[in-house]
């Protein structure tokens, strides 16, 4: 199996990302207004060709250069108390897409490891008997630990990579406008997940960014979702300080709470080949890393 490559870092740019395809936001939202705004004018709502262009200015979309992110991962089931698990994320981009690697340490301080290749044909590595092996598609929605709702699925947004995506219109999400958008789901998907119709994403129009995203089923309801929560300056970039994966059949979900991060960092290629799960990856020099407050 190849192993993925680096290649040279991506321009600086104002946009948004959330991990992994991504996780991490890059601009600011304004604050929500006091009263409910009307919907928005239809007038000038893009066109397929637009629509297309959109979605590839968020996929290459990012934060510049390298990174590394400290997390916790809190489960808050409908009923009961839940877990808080641990995290480590470093990423990086090559020529298919951001590439990133996440230790989650669980309850009974076992290591979940696994390495993400976003773009056409994203790939998931994960650790596995003392190797790393790939994991399989019908396992893209499933949990990544036992205790937590997050998917790889969650991280990656393969949707983003789905033919034919359209705006539906242009409404507002936490007071500001954006493009909802629709991603069919391609046969191939729904071959392994016949459960899954389409995505619905809400896209900031000045910032192309998430502020929602639905998985939706074929009789249109929501299966998961995606909901970005509070931003959070690191060096002069905004993150996402808390995002909310949520299962919306259970009702349960998990909190991913960013505790520390560091910005335009230098990763060695070989931290993101997957023969190297097997072991811990080195954190960052504690000097590097701004924490951020609960």
């Amino acid at each position: 199996m190849p192993t993925p490559g680096k290649s040279a870092p991506a321009l600086s740019r104002r946009a948004f990302c959330f991990l992994a395809a991504g996780l991490l936001a890059v601009g600011a939202h304004g604050a929500s207004p006091p009263t409910v705004l009307p919907e928005l004018a239809q007038i000038g709502k893009p066109n397929a060709e637009q629509a297309a262009r959109l979605v590839e200015q968020f996929r290459t979309a990012g934060i510049p250069g390298d990174y590394y992110l400290e997390f916790e991962l809190r489960s808050l089931p409908r009923r009961g108390t839940g877990p808080t698990l641990t995290g480590r994320w470093w990423g990086t981009r090559n020529d298919r897409g951001t590439l990133s690697r996440i230790e989650i340490t669980g309850t009974t301080g076992g290591m979940h490891r696994f390495i993400l290749q976003n773009g056409d044909g994203a790939t998931v590595w994960q650790s596995a008997d003392g190797g790393a092996a790939p994991m399989k598609a019908e396992a893209l929605l499933a949990p990544l630990t036992p205790e937590i709702e997050l998917t790889a699925f969650d991280l990656m947004m393969p949707f983003l990579y789905w033919p034919n995506p359209t705006v539906e219109k242009i409404t507002r999400m936490l007071g500001r406008p954006a493009h909802q958008f629709l991603f069919p789901a391609p046969p191939a998907f729904t071959a392994v997940h016949p459960g899954i119709g389409a995505v619905r994403a809400w896209l900031d129009t000045q910032f192309n960014a998430p502020t929602q995203i639905e998985i939706i089923g074929p009789d249109g309801r929501a299966r998961r979702s995606f909901s970005l929560l509070e931003l959070k300056n690191v060096g002069g970039q905004h993150l996402p300080k808390s995002v909310d994966y949520r299962n919306e059949l259970t009702r349960d979900k998990t909190r991913l709470q960013l505790t520390a991060g560091a910005l335009n960092l230098s990763h060695p290629s070989a931290l993101f080949a997957p023969a190297t799960l097997t072991k811990p990856a080195t954190p960052i020099d504690a000097s590097r890393l701004t924490r951020i407050d609960p």
